[in-house]
């Protein structure tokens, strides 16, 4: 530890210290007496220690920092924003500090909003052990790392991350930087995957218009009183254009699986057969009418064990989900719960798509309550 370091400790522990003489204020005349020594022993150790030692090190160059070392400051971040190569800089728990803005088109997730999320968030289950551990042996100082990754924006192409330690400034904690360098051919020069291009809001609020009016048109002419065949038909609507995977479960106190949509040779048969008590998503959404948005979950359990054992978000590499309950207004009871799933490079659901799946559900459970011609027969 640096002598300006030490320097800081001590300040602080000095400032505490003084706090609580303050607060000694309140007690008893015949106490006083000891903390007057107490504060006499305080002002000898600012005369005898950290006076001398700021003189010290102002007289060195070291506290502060004029206008060179500011210049300097900008200088190196600007390198570190436009190095052509995707860096991170990560704590010991591979949480993102800084990302420049090769490492934002990589990984198609912008600046502030990896900063101060695990890097972790952004790989494929399988290697997030892997690169936690990684992470911390460098961070204890075993020396650099380097293995290879596969991102949830591409997990097709394999990524080399190189792993080195690196104390800023004057901070008491390693950080680990980490370069990630997309493998390619002698031939082949690096290529970013970059983000879907943003075709504006009409566009989006169009695709949204359609997707109602699909829906709309699919509720209203399922048979009445069917409850799985509006599950079928609204799951129709939804599979594809607007999720990868579509799982709709009926009741809230013993939900049942009605219907299950995945992508081509999917597992749909073992995720059909999972029973959705074993869901915890689903068991809240359907007890707590609380729908749920998560983007690259972190939690591989949240949706359960699949018939074969395996979780189902690794297995169907879910990177974003929508789990609605299926509910007429705020206040009526819970009629089934709608899961979507979206996969791979595929973008993340939006709070405004989410908005839209959310009118969606309650139409849905209008259509579920709808009752037959010999329903309403009986109620006459």
């Amino acid at each position: 530890m640096s002598q300006t370091e030490e320097f800081g400790e001590d300040l602080a522990d000095f400032v505490r210290r003084v706090a609580e003489l303050k607060s000694a204020r309140s007690l008893p005349p015949d106490d006083l007496a000891t903390v007057l020594d107490a504060a006499i022993f305080e002002l000898d150790h600012v005369a005898e220690q950290l006076w001398p030692t700021y003189e010290r090190l102002s007289a060195d160059g070291q506290p502060g920092g004029g206008a060179p070392d500011r210049d300097e400051q900008r200088l190196l971040r600007a390198i570190f924003q436009r190095m052509p190569l995707p860096v991170a800089l990560l704590d010991r728990e591979t949480v993102v500090r800084r990302m420049n803005f090769a490492g934002t088109a990589l990984t198609g997730v912008r600046a502030g909003f990896a900063a101060g999320r695990p890097l972790t968030g952004f790989l494929v289950h399988a290697d997030r052990v892997a690169f936690r551990s990684q992470t911390a042996a460098v961070a204890r100082g075993e020396g650099d790392r380097s293995l290879v990754v596969h991102l949830q924006q591409s997990p097709g192409t394999p990524v080399r991350a190189t792993l080195t330690a690196l104390r800023p400034g004057a901070e008491p904690r390693t950080a680990v930087l980490v370069v990630l360098q997309p493998s390619v051919g002698r031939a082949q020069q690096p290529r970013v995957p970059r983000p879907a291009p943003d075709l504006g809001e009409a566009t989006r609020h169009a695709a949204q218009l359609d997707l109602a009016d699909a829906m709309t048109t699919a509720l209203l002419t399922a048979p009445a009183g069917d409850r799985a065949a509006v599950l079928e038909r609204a799951a129709a609507v939804l599979h594809g254009r607007f999720a990868d995977w579509v799982i709709a479960d009926e009741g809230a106190a013993r939900p049942r699986r009605r219907t299950v949509l995945g992508p081509p040779d999917a597992p749909v048969a073992d995720v059909h057969a999972q029973d959705p008590a074993a869901c915890p998503l689903v068991v809240e959404a359907a007890r707590g009418g609380a729908a749920s948005l998560q983007v690259r979950p972190e939690d591989p359990d949240a949706f359960g064990r699949d018939a074969s054992g395996a979780h189902v978000l690794v297995r169907a590499e879910v990177t974003s989900l929508l789990c609605v309950p299926l509910a007429a207004r705020a206040d009526a009871p819970v009629e089934g719960v709608l899961t979507l799933f979206r996969c791979g490079a595929r973008l993340a659901f939006s709070l405004a798509e989410a908005r839209a799946v959310d009118v969606l559900s309650r139409h849905m459970a209008l259509a579920m309550r709808r009752e037959g011609g010999a329903g309403r027969a009986a109620g006459r």
